[in-house]
């Protein structure tokens, strides 16, 4: 990780409180509403997250209405004390993967069978050979990524067929059901996948998760989620074009290589000329804040999937 932990903090609660102790208990009778399991020491499969042939039903779903419908400090420490273990079990999987994690980041509202999409498959693919491949977990382009990096070991053309299946189904909506099994028709193409991770949260659990990534660290509180995703991301972070929340997740991944030492910076690559200068111009502003900075000759603004995973080959992984 970029900024490993190299140990963890316990802290131990004590309360002579009763209603205390009963949001305590509450907390853990609650999860059985969801199906939650506070204590699990593994990330999330996308068999588990869909686990029923309707999304309304699955587990996914289901905690998803959980956590709009429930509120109070029972609830709220069931959260904690699920994403705590999703953490913990995030640190482990990442230690334990061999390979540095590259993120990519982008707009959830690239349909699959746009070339968008594509573009984002073929990057990840590229990423894949030599990394894992690390997105937010939803659709779009998120998806995307996960998919070519799914498929990285594979002959070209299986990402062809994958992305000739998926494109059937372009969007969630409005069938999640439809979109899924679009999904399914594609993952049987490959019996032994790259690993690749997912990083969603149930914030955005208007939009579901996508089952390309073969490890899913699902949190509740989004803003925990955001921060560690960057984080794992040791080898550096692709941008392609998004919205709001790519803009945001750009100058936060680029707080933190601002004030990085020299070894620590990690890469930073938009892709896109025209978006990030015209449309959405990041660029500038990200140039002039990196000058004269550790990080100025680790950004990067390219237009195509091959140049920026090619910045990624001559790059040592830290």
């Amino acid at each position: 990780m970029r900024r490993p932990r190299t140990r963890s903090v316990v802290v131990e609660c004590r309360t002579d409180d009763d209603h205390a102790l009963e949001a305590g208990a509450g907390a853990v009778a609650g999860t059985h509403v969801a199906g939650l399991d506070i204590t699990r020491t593994r990330l999330y499969t996308a068999d588990e997250l869909y686990d029923a042939p309707r999304y309304a039903d699955t587990f996914d779903g289901r905690a998803y209405q959980w956590a709009l419908a429930t509120s109070g400090p029972a609830e709220a420490l069931a959260e904690v004390l699920h994403d705590q273990a999703i953490d913990n079990a995030l640190g482990a999987w990442v230690a334990g993967v061999g390979r540095g994690l590259v993120g990519v980041m982008g707009g959830h509202a690239a349909d699959r069978g746009t070339p968008g999409y594509a573009e984002a498959a073929r990057l990840g693919a590229l990423l894949g050979r030599d990394h894992v491949v690390a997105t937010g977990g939803g659709p779009g382009a998120m998806e995307a990524a996960n998919l070519g990096g799914r498929l990285a070991a594979a002959p070209p053309e299986a990402l062809a067929e994958a992305l000739r299946r998926v494109a059937a189904v372009p969007s969630f909506k409005p069938s999640v059901d439809e979109w899924v099994a679009a999904a399914r028709g594609a993952l049987a193409l490959v019996a032994d996948p790259t690993p690749s991770l997912g990083v969603p949260t149930w914030h955005y659990g208007h939009e579901p998760p996508n089952l390309f990534a073969t490890a899913i660290a699902k949190y509740f509180r989004n803003a925990l989620r955001e921060a560690i995703l960057l984080m794992v991301c040791d080898a550096g972070i692709v941008f392609l074009p998004g919205a709001g929340g790519t803009v945001q997740e750009i100058f936060q991944d680029a707080c933190e290589n601002y004030y990085a030492s020299d070894d620590a910076v990690a890469p930073m690559v938009l892709v896109g000329h025209r978006y990030w200068t015209e449309e959405l111009p990041a660029w500038p502003l990200l140039r002039a804040l990196s000058r004269g900075r550790a990080m100025e000759q680790h950004v990067h603004l390219v237009d195509t999937a091959e140049e920026a995973a090619e910045l990624f080959v001559r790059q040592p992984v830290r």
